[in-house]
Formats: C-alpha cells, structure tokens, sequence
C-alpha cells in the first residue's frame, strides 16, 4: 500500500509541476493559431528558414506599448526573405489588441490566443517575452520585459543570425 500511496503523489507532482522555460538552443514549440486579423490560421513552421522574432504581447501591457512599434520598425529595415516578426496576442477580446495594432501602425503578423496555450509551450514566464528563432527552428535569445534601448541587442542579434547558414 506505502508504494500505491508513493506513485499517486509522484503522478500528483508530476502533473502540478509548472511548465519549464524554454532556454536558448531549444527547438521553438511548433504552433498554429487563429488570425488576429481575419480567417485562417498562422503557423511557426511557415517560417522555417528565416530568422524569427516571436512576441508575447497584450493590449493592457505597458512595455508592449514601446516594443511593437519598435519591432514594426525593425521588420521593415530587415530583409522581408530573412526576417519576420510574429506576435502572439493573449488579449481575451480581440477588437482591444487590433485596435493597438492599428493605432501603433503594426502590421506584422499576429494571431490571437486568449487561453493562452502557447505561451504554456515556451514556459512563459513574464510579458512581454519574446524568442529570437533561428534559420534551423533553434531559439536563440530570449528576451524578458522591454525598454527603447533593448531593440539595438535585438537588432545586433537577429542580424548575426541572419548572417549564419542554414543547416
């Protein structure tokens, strides 16, 4: 009986255990989500062989305020076939986060999650977060919070990716 008792509180602790964050070298979690902006779904893997910065983001999230706007910017000056930026919006009503979209001039994908199942993926653990992604599906930073100055380390480093082979 002391080992039936042992196995349900492995098998309880198991299951209560939080997600892990998801570390540099990492393969990204696959993951396909509805439009933010309409019908159909995005897929991570639609973007296998360019380098991408993945986004966790919402309306009501301060720092989101300055880094989408500065990753719009950074989309734009990054090559189009080697570089993208995709968000993934845990807001529970979509009109809120389209509305920041638009009001901010953002134009890069987005697809919506308001259960938020694929932050559980990566392990999210603060917002905004978000995952440089190489060539290979590999992440490559991570970068937690967001202030102005963190879009230069961001630049610097999505252009050394850029710059690396595919394997």
């Amino acid at each position: 009986m002391n080992k039936l008792i042992v196995l349900s509180l492995t098998a309880l602790l198991i299951g209560a255990a939080p997600s892990l964050a998801l570390e540099e070298g990492a393969r990204a979690p696959s993951f396909s989500a509805p439009r933010l902006d309409g019908p159909g779904t995005i897929s991570l893997s639609n973007y296998r062989g360019k380098v991408v910065l993945v986004d966790f983001w919402a309306s009501w999230c301060a720092p989101c305020l300055v880094s989408l706007p500065l990753y719009e910017e950074l989309r734009k000056e990054l090559p189009a076939g080697e570089f993208e930026v995709l968000a993934v919006n845990l807001d529970k009503e979509p009109g809120k986060a389209l509305r920041f979209l638009k009001e901010r001039g953002v134009g890069f994908p987005s697809v919506a999650d308001p259960k938020g199942r694929i932050p559980e993926t990566f392990g999210l653990e603060t917002m905004p977060t978000s995952y440089l992604i190489d060539r290979n599906g590999r992440v490559r930073h991570v970068h937690t919070g967001f202030r102005r100055g963190d879009i230069d380390g961001l630049r610097d480093k999505a252009k050394a990716l850029i710059a690396e082979k595919a394997k």
